[in-house]
């Protein structure tokens, strides 16, 4: 499981002109599922972007995480993070988890997060998405579930 995290000041995703999810300071998660990504993976994932210290403390030292700052979390599926550019110029996403199990996986991280206490908003699976966003410091972190120690 891959995800792109951004600390935002606020951020939404809106489809077909219609905002579906919206959150003030927080986190901005693009979440993508590869093929053979188990709960491990998710839970792992979620579990990291919960307790990233990647938000100011008082001494303006990032120190602190998205629920000990009461912030917000927005999740966006996002298969591309699978795409494979290596070769040619047209990405290959072959990598990516099938979409009736990539959007399992989804509602489970959402789920997961929202049973944890945080407070989440999340977009469509499958839409197509504007995503809204404004970066805060910029600060974007890259997690990935099978690079792990």
């Amino acid at each position: 499981m891959r995800a792109v995290i951004q600390r935002v000041k606020h951020a939404s995703v809106t489809v077909e002109n219609e905002v579906i999810g919206k959150i003030g300071h927080g986190l901005l998660i693009l979440l993508g599922v590869g093929g053979g990504d188990s709960e491990t993976d998710m839970k792992y994932i979620a579990d990291k972007s919960m307790g990233l210290r990647i938000f100011s403390d008082e001494n303006d030292k990032m120190n602190l995480s998205v629920s000990d700052v009461g912030g917000e979390i927005l999740v966006v599926s996002q298969f591309t993070l699978y795409g494979d550019c290596r070769k040619g110029r047209r990405p290959n996403f072959t990598p990516a988890m099938e979409p009736v199990g990539a959007n399992a996986m989804y509602e489970k991280f959402v789920k997961y997060l929202e049973d944890s206490g945080m407070r989440v908003q999340k977009g469509s699976f499958g839409a197509d998405m504007k995503v809204e966003l404004l970066n805060d410091g910029p600060v974007t972190i890259l997690l990935d579930s099978t690079k792990v120690l």
